[in-house]
């Protein structure tokens, strides 16, 4: 690319480049003034001789053949000066992402309302075969009405050098979107600058456990798509009848709530806000009868209709559990001031005066003398004051089991043993119950007999073994020819330590930002059987590995709960299961692979499974 590429310079004698906003690889994204239509407009620039120009020209054509009120459109596509460029509608707003960095994260209801935004212009594109390609909050943008507009529309895919037609990622990362505007973190399959959502055991936390009162059916909607390979069988469609769904008569309340807030951004007074949806009335709360309705929605001529009702103003609530919309109004009476404050008691500054002709202190009648093993504070109380104790027990002295003044600190002394003592019993009962178990004291060493089969009781007190394994398979679900190595799926399971089953080697680690969430073997035991166990060893480390018991073959893990996970660090681990997990198939899930020259690529040389 020329590198008089500066603001200032004119593209095609009309375009006048201002401000420089991106930059990926040598491409380009400014902001351009069009002296012809005297207009802002959107500019894409990248080298004619960069590999990614055919695809720029290719995605501006694709994304110029659908036309949607959400998309800023593609005006124009030329060459100049060795330079291919894309022209795009500018919007005026706030994008997404500066809206959770300013905010925090938005309110359920304005979420789904968003992301349904989103999801109607995505089903309309995938329906003509064309996806935007890196939905992520940075390209989805609030503008001064308060509408939702999307930047970038397979353009800028195509300018990080993205391949087009990824409508699964699209799916991915429209949940990605509505994970991000509820929780303020980013769980989508694209790279984008908001901080990414926390995982476990290559799992994204659900919602709900990053942050309290999300509604159940979002929830289950992010974990579905997310984590469990459900973004191969829902489309944008599906997504966008669902969040209207939830959305109900909210939906026009969270599109003015949002036009409030943009206006509210740019420092603007007065706002003129659509029209927002009266507040659904459920029967119970119906008045039967016109003497029922409060004197102000009654006329001279009757009861009112509702025509003749007052229009609700005010700030509009969201009632998540209920999907209802409610207005706060100004009060009708002014609330009743607080009550006043109460004075403190008064206290006196000194101790009271002792009686006439009274001493301050007054001497014990029989005083205890030092060395006698009594104590050595001579007077009595005479109250509540400064220097003495409070109540009637003697200053700074101790008593004994006799009823004798000890010296001081003895109690502490004799409590301090009696704590020690109850430490000693209690290690003493530890060490007994583990030996009772069979368990090795620490510091010491048992001494270990091989003698008949390898058993052991499990948790219900029956005795386990090894599992022979009948059959396996490879298990690849979220692959496009849904195979991961068939032929040597028979070597993790051939008693030869030397031979192992391995993956295909991956330019990323599996996860919510790599191509798949993971690979694996599914063991046929046979018959069904209580599973207790998996011993694994592997060749490479570190890998994570869940395990799944099913009654079936799985076609995929949409529907079972993982019975076991674990993380091993060195070439052996054991994943123990659920005391519950029972049935025939046994699915080995590997969710993080080691690192191999080139990538990433995970090996196990041999499974044996231990149940009953």
């Amino acid at each position: 690319m020329p590198e008089h590429t500066r603001p200032g310079d004119v593209l095609a004698e009309r375009y006048r480049l201002t401000d420089l906003l991106t930059e990926s690889k040598g491409g380009k994204f400014w902001r351009a003034f069009d002296s012809v239509l005297q207009r802002d407009v959107a500019v894409h620039i990248i080298a004619d001789d960069d590999e990614r120009a055919p695809l720029l020209r290719q995605a501006a054509r694709t994304s110029a053949t659908v036309l949607d009120r959400r998309m800023l459109r593609v005006l124009d596509i030329d060459e100049a000066t060795g330079r291919w460029f894309v022209v795009n509608e500018w919007g005026s707003g706030t994008s997404l992402d500066i809206l959770l960095a300013d905010g925090g994260p938005l309110s359920p209801t304005v979420a789904a309302w968003i992301v349904a935004e989103v999801a109607d212009t995505l089903a309309l594109a995938h329906d003509a075969g064309v996806a935007h390609g890196r939905l992520v909050p940075e390209n989805v943008l609030i503008d001064t009405d308060g509408a939702v507009r999307l930047i970038g529309f397979a353009v800028d895919a195509a300018l990080h050098g993205l391949p087009a037609g990824r409508i699964s990622t699209d799916v991915a990362d429209l949940v990605g979107l509505l994970y991000a505007a509820m929780t303020g973190k980013w769980a989508g399959v694209s790279r984008s600058a908001v901080p990414a959502a926390p995982s476990t055991h290559g799992h994204v936390m659900r919602p709900r456990q990053v942050r309290a009162g999300i509604p159940r059916t979002l929830d289950a909607l992010c974990d579905h798509v997310l984590n469990h390979g459900g973004d191969t069988e829902v489309s944008a469609a599906m997504l966008a009848d669902s969040l209207r769904d939830f959305l109900g008569p909210s939906a026009t309340a969270a599109e003015a709530w949002l036009a409030r807030i943009e206006h509210a951004r740019r420092g603007e007074g007065t706002v003129v806000l659509p029209p927002l949806p009266d507040p659904p009335v459920r029967e119970s709360e119906r008045a039967t009868d016109a003497t029922e309705q409060p004197p102000e929605t009654q006329s001279e001529d009757g009861p009112a209709t509702e025509e003749s009702l007052a229009t609700q103003a005010g700030m509009p609530i969201f009632h998540e559990e209920t999907d209802e919309v409610s207005w706060l109004s100004r009060r009708a009476e002014k609330p009743a001031p607080p009550p006043a404050l109460e004075p403190p008691p008064e206290r006196p500054l000194f101790a009271p005066e002792p009686e006439a002709g009274q001493p301050v202190r007054r001497p014990r009648a029989a005083p205890v003398t030092q060395g006698t093993g009594g104590g050595f504070w001579p007077w009595e109380n005479t109250g509540t004051g400064a220097g003495t104790s409070s109540g009637g027990l003697p200053a700074y002295v101790d008593e004994d089991d006799s009823g004798r003044h000890a010296a001081p600190g003895t109690s502490m002394l004799r409590l301090a043993g009696i704590i020690a003592a109850c430490l000693l019993v209690l290690v003493a009962v530890v060490v007994a119950f583990n030996l009772g178990r069979g368990k090795t004291p620490l510091g010491t060493a048992r001494e270990t007999t091989s003698q008949g089969p390898a058993t052991s009781p499990t948790s219900s007190g029956a005795p386990t073994s090894t599992l022979k394994v009948a059959k396996v398979h490879d298990f690849d679900p979220q692959g496009t020819d849904g195979g991961e190595n068939p032929d040597e799926a028979r070597l993790a399971v051939d008693g030869d330590m030397s031979t192992a089953w391995q993956t295909s080697r991956y330019d990323q680690q599996f996860g919510p930002a790599g191509l798949k969430r993971g690979v694996g073997l599914v063991l046929d035991l046979g018959a069904s059987h209580v599973v207790s166990k998996v011993a694994l060893t592997m060749v490479g480390s570190p890998t994570s590995v869940s395990v799944y018991v099913s009654p079936h073959d799985p076609a995929n893990l949409v529907g079972l709960d993982v019975a076991g996970s674990t993380d091993v660090t060195g070439t052996k681990g054991t994943v123990t299961l659920d005391p519950s997990a029972t049935g025939r198939y046994v699915v080995v899930w590997l969710t993080k692979l080691p690192a191999v020259p080139g990538g990433f690529r995970g090996s196990v040389a041999e499974a044996v499974v231990t149940g009953g």
